[in-house]
């Protein structure tokens, strides 16, 4: 099912036949060293056993560009407990969301921005977001910086957040909020 599309992206529900594409995509060494961690690497069961199956109110999904799966994106409300955790009010309507682009040749494209910015109105106009939230790695410069062209503010530091290639990461806690 299209969630939505923006000129050449789109973004569709994940389906059983992308399993191929997300072990593909997560046992290369390029791609994990920003996502998962290059220590961890994906065959098809560990794919199925993370991304099917699980009633965790996540919302998974592939990114296409021309038609071309490229890429995985995530999304999904945030918890009362979350909230708490990261010093939000109960009451506010906020989501989170992770992404990443599996194909390299895409890359430096200005697609992660279209990405991004296209999933945060979505989420606004089609999910009454009030504020969406990420948590990259603090070294992961590239991402950041797509973030903040995006309209992402770092709102908190958080030391040690990630397990990542063995150690324990600095993140930053990072927002959108809805005009």
């Amino acid at each position: 099912m299209m969630l939505f599309q923006n000129d050449e992206l789109s973004v569709r529900t994940l389906t059983l036949e992308d399993n191929l594409l997300l072990a593909h995509w997560l046992s290369n060494p390029v791609v994990l060293e920003f996502y998962e961690g290059r220590d961890n690497p994906f065959n098809k069961e560990k794919v199925l056993e993370k991304f099917y199956n699980r009633n965790d109110g996540t919302y998974r999904c592939i990114v296409e560009y021309s038609g071309i799966p490229i890429g995985y994106i995530q999304y999904y409300q945030l918890d009362n407990e979350d909230k708490k955790e990261y010093g939000f009010f109960d009451s506010e309507i906020i989501f989170g969301m992770d992404q990443f682009i599996g194909e390299p040749d895409y890359w430096n494209r200005g697609i992660g921005q279209l990405l991004v910015s296209s999933m945060v109105e979505f989420l606004i106009e089609e999910r009454q977001a009030e504020k969406i939230v990420m948590d990259p790695q603090t070294w992961n410069k590239r991402a950041i910086s797509c973030y903040e062209k995006c309209g992402f503010k770092k709102v908190k530091f958080l030391p040690k957040h990630e397990l990542h290639e063995g150690e324990f990461r600095d993140c930053w806690l990072i927002e959108y909020i809805a005009k």
